[in-house]
């Protein structure tokens, strides 16, 4: 994860970031719900679950990249199948690749296992 982002995005970037995330995180889990709620066991299903792993995973900020990149490849195949909604997949599509490529941001458990630590050293007995 490190190699990916040279920094993980602090103050008001990293609000910015945290907030992209929460936004697009709920609607992907809030959609995933009324989908699952009203259809039985179908391609639609499984790819609802995947949708909400994909929101928790982007609440949480864990494996942002890889989840971005699930929800933008998803979001796209599924403009054919809904041109009413064709906007709301396209934006949660934009969304999801701009997360991938712009990292998770300090407020993430991304941040938390693969950022920069700060080694101090224990000071010599003379």
């Amino acid at each position: 994860m490190r190699r990916l982002y040279s920094t993980f995005a602090g103050g008001w970037p990293g609000v910015g970031l945290f907030l992209m995330r929460l936004v697009v995180g709920l609607i992907l889990v809030g959609s995933a719900e009324s989908t699952l709620a009203s259809t039985y066991l179908s391609i639609t299903a499984a790819i609802s679950i995947l949708m909400a792993g994909a929101g928790l995973l982007l609440i949480l900020g864990l494996f942002t990249p890889i989840a971005g990149i699930v929800v933008a490849l998803a979001e796209l195949a599924g403009i054919p199948g809904a041109p009413a909604e064709k906007l709301v997949y396209v934006l949660l599509a934009t969304s999801g690749a701009a997360l991938a490529m712009l990292g998770p941001g300090l407020w993430s458990i991304d941040a938390r296992l693969f950022g920069w630590k700060r080694i101090e050293p224990t000071p010599r007995k003379r």
